[in-house]
């Protein structure tokens, strides 16, 4: 983690922004803004976004900048990824952003304190740095990337954790799609409280 992010937050290591549509889990389908902050110690093999996880590589910019960019465009949805955002304080950026009239959405491993104000939180927990149970506890959605036969046992482990109307959902690893996306179909057939979630932008071919 950079240690010149400031403890407040009002300057955050941005990666990249940028306005797409939601391509997996329960938000599938909208227009978003996406603000993707660098820096991440979980440490996902499969990671498809592995130029997130130094911070020092990524500009410190301001909150505010962030915020004025995130209000240009007709969505009124931003959705903060990385990397790990919970390394940071986000407090700031989400209020500021929720003045604005603008949800709040957050996707993230759990392994951090939370921090922020959300509309919506996605925990994708890893097995590499588990979740903790404060992110678990306020998980909206639950998304389990699978990437061999293994992790649907863990998804059911941390299943038992989060709230009950929390959304559950199985998302094949995109490069184990072919192998694993059979398994999983089989899986909710059996287990219907799971749903599928497909990573519909890959397929869309857009960010």
């Amino acid at each position: 983690m950079s240690n010149q992010v400031p403890e407040d937050g009002t300057l955050l290591p941005l990666m990249e922004e940028f306005y797409t549509i939601q391509g997996e889990g329960y938000h599938t389908g909208k227009a978003a803004y996406f603000i993707r902050l660098g820096g991440c110690d979980v440490g996902c093999h499969w990671c498809d976004v592995k130029e997130s996880w130094d911070a020092n590589l990524h500009p410190l910019t301001s909150a505010e900048d962030i915020v004025d960019n995130a209000k240009k465009h007709p969505a009124k949805t931003v959705v903060i990824t990385g990397g790990e955002p919970l390394i940071y304080n986000l407090d700031y950026l989400t209020k500021r952003l929720k003045e604005e009239g603008i949800q709040t959405f957050i996707e993230t491993s759990g392994a951090y304190p939370l921090s922020g104000y959300w509309d919506w939180i996605c925990l994708s927990p890893k097995k590499f740095k588990g979740p903790r149970p404060d992110v678990l506890n306020a998980a909206g959605e639950l998304k389990v990337i699978v990437f061999n036969k293994s992790d649907f046992q863990w998804a059911e482990e941390h299943a038992k954790f989060v709230g009950k109307n929390c959304k559950l959902y199985l998302q094949p690893e995109w490069s184990k799609a072919a192998e694993m996306t059979p398994l999983i179909i089989d899986y909710v057939k059996e287990n219907p409280r799971w749903e599928i979630s497909l990573q519909t932008h890959k397929y869309l071919n857009i960010p």
